[in-house]
């Protein structure tokens, strides 16, 4: 008999990377992805046909094992072509975000060293730029017409060989994706993110969210975000799910979809949401296929969950980071109303604590401290930053995730917010989302962001930005008795603007850096 002890695992798996390939021999002819840009279906089956004859060109480019593709493109088919080419022979996708400058993209570039860049064709203009600087030796455009000499991808793909490419050996440990986070604190650091990490955050996520090959989401995050990737893109192709590839977001296109495609999962960050419910045509879509609503990337609002709630729909909030994940909770059904702004209780195989963040204790029950995460779905670190990796990441495998959080009596977590966006007023902290949950409350208020500014008696105080619904205009008195009702006075901002807007990231968060 072979005992357990007795089998040695192999460090590679030929199925590691490979995602189209197997998916394609097990449902060829379901539907992965419609295009709702071009108006187009694509079945598993072709998308591997696609992947096969692109990992092709990147083969007859130079491009192997361990090269970095770089990726400047809105959200395209030939994005999710890249990540399944890039997996088969082991060379790894670098997303670039499309809202940056120039001198932004070539410190990117200089950090990860691309062997090859594919562009948008609508981003010709930045395009042209980042190729005048000589920092990449090949350049292809994507979509459209071919520019200054440049191949169309299309072409390419046409002349491709049809034959079998040679795949190499691809360990778990091996880099897919390198992530550049949102440098809030200073310059972007890129996430490596293993095929380890992706392969169990797609597990977890379907094992914990109870996920099936019959759901369908709208993909309503980037691709040069882990929320485009990672929350539901790759778990659904996992599975044999749909997604519906959107476009830049609108909520009115975004509801007609909704409805239209039968959607069955919704995930978006609280501004989507916010802009869905304010639409005109909000009351009128159909949201009988919803099984649920999903916001992550920021805290949501009750107020905003309560708009889904009068619908008769379930609404609840998640919790993720590019460096873990992104996908750790999962607030069960039944305790969504109970515990609106809790996250939930960990997914299958992830552990967490929170620790107090002078002493590295671990904290009791309702008291606040950082929370620290830990599993097979935890990045590999930042590219070439090994302080930073140090920092991050211990040596037992503890992820900081750099953000407050307690738990109650029932063990369930609630995200209090960022470490760096608490700020210390009179010796007492002050929790930025607290109060903004009770502005979002106010009849009036649309938007409000809350930020710690330098204070000579008090060390620091709050500033509260707001936005005005429609029609709606008040005093900034009232907002301070309105506070004066709900909060303890050192956690009432001192100082208030309204404006006409806030900034908003391409990932639809609120960029409280731009506001400080």
């Amino acid at each position: 008999m072979v005992k357990a002890d007795d089998i040695i695992l192999p460090d590679d798996y030929s199925w590691v990377g490979d995602w189209s390939y197997r998916r394609a021999m097990i449902t060829p002819n379901r539907i992965a992805i419609f295009d709702n840009i071009e108006k187009k279906e694509y079945t598993y089956k072709e998308l591997n046909f696609r992947a096969n004859k692109l990992a092709r060109i990147l083969l007859d480019h130079g491009v192997s094992k361990g090269d970095r593709v770089a990726l400047f493109s809105t959200n395209r088919i030939e994005c999710l072509d890249l990540f399944l080419a890039t997996g088969k022979i082991g060379a790894i996708l670098v997303p670039f975000n499309v809202r940056l400058t120039i001198q932004e993209l070539q410190y990117l570039i200089i950090k990860t060293k691309p062997s090859i860049l594919f562009y948008d064709s609508k981003l010709e203009s930045q395009a042209k730029e980042i190729k005048s600087k000589d920092l990449i030796s090949k350049n292809i455009v994507v979509g459209g017409k071919s520019i200054q000499n440049d191949p169309a991808l299309q072409h390419l793909m046409t002349k491709a060989s049809k034959s079998e490419i040679d795949k190499p050996i691809i360990n778990f440990e091996d880099p897919h994706l390198i992530l550049f986070t949102g440098g809030t604190t200073g310059l972007p650091k890129g996430a490596v993110l293993s095929h380890r990490l992706i392969f169990w955050n797609s597990f977890n996520t379907i094992l914990s969210w109870h996920l099936n090959s019959e759901d369908v989401q709208p993909l309503l995050f980037p691709l040069f975000h882990t929320g485009g990737w990672n929350v539901l893109l790759v778990p659904f192709y996992h599975i044999g799910a749909m997604t519906i590839l959107m476009g830049d977001f609108n909520p009115e296109e975004t509801l007609r979809i909704i409805e239209e495609k039968n959607c069955t999962i919704v995930i978006g960050v609280p501004t989507m949401f916010h802009m869905m419910a304010n639409s005109p045509n909000f009351s009128n879509t159909n949201f009988e296929s919803v099984k649920i609503f999903i916001s992550g990337g920021a805290p949501c609002p009750v107020a905003i969950m309560e708009r889904y709630w009068n619908r008769g729909k379930l609404f609840k909030m998640g919790y993720g980071l590019t460096e873990v994940g992104p996908n750790n909770f999962y607030l069960p059904e039944d305790k969504i109303k109970e515990k609106p702004t809790s996250v939930g209780l960990p997914v299958f195989h992830c552990d967490m604590k929170i620790i107090n963040t002078k002493t590295n204790i671990t904290v009791t029950s309702g008291e606040v401290g950082e929370l620290l995460l830990k599993g097979p779905h935890i990045f590999s670190g930042y590219w070439d930053e090994p302080e930073e990796t140090r920092k991050t990441i211990e040596l037992d495998g503890w992820v900081h995730t750099g953000d407050l959080a307690k738990q109650d009596e029932e063990g369930y977590y609630y995200i209090v917010g960022r470490r760096k966006e608490m700020y210390i007023s009179g010796g007492e902290n002050v929790y930025p989302v607290e109060i903004e949950e009770l502005l979002f409350k106010h009849p009036a208020i649309d938007l409000a962001a809350v930020i710690g500014v330098p204070d000579e008696k008090w060390g620091e105080v709050g500033k509260a930005y707001i936005t005005l619904k429609v029609g709606k205009k008040i005093r900034i008195e009232d907002i301070q008795n309105y506070l004066k009702e709900n909060l303890a006075r050192y956690k009432i901002p001192k100082y208030f603007e309204i404006k006409d807007s806030l900034p908003i990231s391409a990932s639809g968060k609120i960029l409280k850096r731009e506001l400080k």
